[in-house]
């Protein structure tokens, strides 16, 4: 792929990777910053990395769970759970797709070996890096949502879309669910 392409985070492309269709993680609608609850506003509608915002809001910092990965050529990919460190509490449920040769050889290896959160690899190698928002969502949780965000209870949470550009180019593109 050229850098100089548009890159998308496409909610069904991303989700593809690794499910057939939506459902599985629920039905998702479009809205505004305006239209969310205050929570969650504050944990999705801002252009900064979400392991920060999420460590935070919780009190505690992070660790990633991978529950799926994918690898080709391009790209490498994985859907991921944040837990905080204090009580082992899902914070997180996401879809990342990176573009490996975008990044120093020694952050590959670190995001590659799937012990630390995306973000605090770009911030521990000081990565020039930008977030940008794409889309927020409400969403009502299908069963995959449900097993990890709300206790197997129906519900809504709320997600966004976003890229970042790591030393100017398009790197990651993601899907980000939180709960409060």
């Amino acid at each position: 792929m050229s850098t100089s392409e548009r890159v998308t985070p496409d909610l069904d492309t991303l989700i593809g990777l690794f499910y057939a269709e939506r459902e599985p993680l629920g039905e998702f609608h479009e809205v505004s910053a305006s239209q969310m609850p205050a929570v969650f506003r504050s944990l999705l509608a801002h252009e900064h990395h979400m392991t920060v915002t999420v460590e935070a809001h919780h009190g505690s910092p992070v660790d990633v769970q991978v529950l799926n990965r994918m690898v080709d050529d391009e790209h490498y990919a994985r859907e991921i759970l944040l837990t905080r460190q204090n009580d082992g509490r899902v914070v997180q449920y996401g879809i990342m797709r990176i573009r490996l040769d975008l990044l120093p050889s020694q952050a590959r290896k670190e995001v590659v070996l799937e012990g630390t959160p995306l973000g605090r690899v770009l911030i521990k190698h000081n990565i020039l890096r930008s977030v940008h928002l794409f889309s927020l969502y409400k969403i009502v949780a299908g069963h995959v949502l449900r097993q990890h965000l709300t206790d197997g209870q129906p519900g809504h949470v709320y997600g966004r879309t976003a890229l970042i550009n790591c030393n100017g180019e398009p790197a990651v593109e993601l899907i980000e669910i939180v709960c409060e």
